[in-house]
């Protein structure tokens, strides 16, 4: 009973950084993406920094926790997010920022 209390006790650290591992996103969120404020308008429609944009068909959004969700999933008041553009000028792929993710600089959108 002691030795399965004492192997209990040896998984706990590894229990609790679980979460810490969870938080970092795999693959990364690249580099050349594009950074703005983003709210659900309605449909596949989505505001960037206040300006009116497009989702593609079959766009890809990541919510803090790197899950993927419908655009109604965005928070109603909003989040900060880093995206991808298609050639079209729609957004393909988004990620909602953790704030470690927010903290690090990148270029705001510049659309409109």
């Amino acid at each position: 009973m002691v030795h399965r209390l004492a192997a209990y006790l040896a998984l706990l650290p590894a229990l609790l950084a679980v979460p810490a591992v969870a938080q970092v996103r795999t693959p990364p969120i690249p580099d050349s993406t594009l950074r703005g404020y983003v709210r659900h308008l309605g449909e596949m429609a989505v505001a960037v920094d206040d300006n009116a944009m497009q989702l593609t068909a079959g766009a890809q959004i990541r919510d803090s926790q790197n899950l993927i969700i419908v655009p109604t999933a965005i928070p109603p008041n909003g989040a900060w997010a880093d995206y991808v553009l298609n050639p079209d000028g729609q957004i393909s792929r988004m990620w909602l920022l953790t704030p470690d993710e927010l903290a690090r600089p990148k270029p705001t959108s510049g659309s409109g």
